[in-house]
């Protein structure tokens, strides 16, 4: 059984609680995700099933780490800021966030849901991305951004 969450290194061994039922389940982090505002991890099928949260989709759950398999290696970080259906919306963003951030490199590119934006800061470490996403402050709050690591 596997899940996804934003932050947790990738191996990490966690156990995920369904407050309403109490059942749980022992999952190894294996994806980034999920990226939705106000929730904290993605469950495989199995997962979802094996705690009753396949039906209802969504519940409250309690997240229990216990161990990662080996320490996140240091990787290339950056700031995922938007994804548009349009591609001159995506552009103008851009533009404007690469008026503010003059000291990171912000692109524009197609991805497979339309046309994204994400801002690679000059050290693209995560702290540093850290940093970027922290000093973002958009009133959508389905809209905020996140760290994306690419490598």
């Amino acid at each position: 059984m596997t899940a996804a969450h934003l932050t947790l290194p990738l191996g990490t061994v966690v156990r995920v609680t369904n407050l309403t039922t109490r059942q749980s389940a022992v999952v190894r982090i294996t994806d980034r995700g999920p990226f939705v505002r106000g929730r904290i991890i993605d469950l495989s099928l199995a997962a979802a099933k094996a705690i009753g949260v396949y039906l209802p989709g969504v519940a409250r759950v309690r997240v229990d780490a216990f161990a990662s398999a080996t320490p996140e290696p240091p990787g290339r970080w950056c700031v995922q800021v938007g994804a548009f259906s349009r591609e001159k919306d995506a552009v103008k963003l851009k533009d404007q966030l690469s008026r503010r951030y003059t000291t990171a490199k912000v692109i524009e590119f197609a991805g497979p849901t339309g046309h994204w934006v994400r801002i690679n800061p000059r050290t693209p470490d995560r702290a540093s991305a850290t940093e970027v996403a922290d000093s973002i402050h958009s009133p959508d709050p389905d809209a905020q951004p996140y760290l994306v690591r690419t490598n």
